[in-house]
C-alpha cells in the first residue's frame, strides 16, 4: 500500500491511495447530484440556480 505525505500547518498527515479514491468519488457524487439532481428539481428557483451554474461552467443543458 502506498501512502502520500501531506504537509499541514501543524505537522504532517499521511493519506492512503484508497482514502484519496474515496474522497474523489464522494466529490464526484456530490457534484453530479448538484448538476443533475438539483437541475431537475420542481421549485423554479432551485432549477434556475442550477441552470445558471451549468452555463457558468460551459455545460450544455439545452
Amino acid at each position: 500500500m502506498t501512502t502520500r505525505s501531506i504537509q499541514t500547518v501543524g505537522g504532517s498527515a499521511s493519506r492512503s491511495a484508497a482514502q484519496t479514491a474515496v474522497a474523489a468519488f464522494a466529490a464526484i457524487l456530490l457534484g453530479s447530484f448538484l448538476l443533475y439532481g438539483v437541475g431537475f428539481a420542481q421549485p423554479q428557483q432551485i432549477h434556475d440556480a442550477a441552470h445558471d451554474a451549468r452555463h457558468s461552467f460551459a455545460f450544455p443543458c439545452h
